[in-house]
């Protein structure tokens, strides 16, 4: 199957000779190409030029009519998942509250998190399912999704398998990230190397035995003392396993 785009304003992105990444002032240059045509050949890009230089096969032909054509995003850090959104947190921060000021509060991470342990896995889904479509539609085709929000071994696993049925049920490409130390549960506050205890020998054992997530990450307070602790801490763990 064969498609031709023609009539292209302008392709955004054109790159002929690869390259890892752009920075700096790098990051300011775009390749262009005006008035041009993208040939497709069995779902990959066989050409691209000039309407000038524009073939004469295709099975289906677009007439993109003066519109342009760019790649699709791709977006590195989504919590696409979650139980109830926080958008009334925006309004503080705008008023100068920290983070950590809003987390006390019995706002933040704890608090979706609460919300996301008691509801089902089935209602996630469909949640997050609306809303990977709508970034879709605004034309984001790979995406990271995180976990985090469960902040228990039940929970987190219950997230990850959100994401692995919408890896199942999309066409975006999907990159699952476990975050279970993105914040320290309530009950932990006092201990905090219990619960990074439970990450290592209990949670990522289960994600890893499942396949669940490609991914491991770890959120990191202003609280610098003790996130330190932590993180020599969890070295320590990690190197005696």
């Amino acid at each position: 199957m064969s498609t031709l785009i023609i009539n292209i304003k302008s392709i955004i992105g054109t790159q002929t000779e690869p390259s890892t990444f752009k920075r700096g002032a790098a990051m300011s240059v775009v390749d262009v190409l005006d008035n041009g045509f993208i040939l497709i050949e069995n779902g990959l890009i066989a050409d691209f030029g000039h309407m000038s230089e524009v073939p004469d096969r295709a099975e289906i032909i677009i007439d993109a009519k003066d519109r342009l054509v760019m790649p699709c995003w791709c977006d590195s850090h989504t919590h696409i998942v979650y139980a109830s959104g926080r958008e009334a947190e925006y309004v503080d921060r705008l008023r100068g509250i920290t983070y950590e000021e809003i987390a006390k509060n019995g706002g933040g991470i704890l608090n979706s998190s609460a919300k996301l342990q008691q509801t089902s896995e089935e209602e996630l889904f469909l949640s997050a399912k609306a809303r990977l479509d709508e970034v879709i539609s605004y034309g984001t085709g790979a995406i990271e999704i995180k976990s985090g929000y469960g902040l228990s071994l039940d929970s987190e696993l219950k997230m990850l398998r959100v994401i692995r049925k919408l890896k199942e049920t999309s066409a975006a490409t999907i990159k699952a990230t476990f975050l279970g130390a993105h914040a320290i549960p309530a009950e932990y506050k006092d201990n905090r190397n219990a619960y990074i205890d439970i990450i290592i020998h209990e949670m990522l054992p289960k994600v890893a035995g499942e396949g669940l997530a490609e991914y491991c990450d770890v959120f990191v307070t202003k609280d610098s003392i003790q996130s330190k602790k932590q993180i020599k801490y969890l070295k320590q763990q990690q190197n005696t396993d």
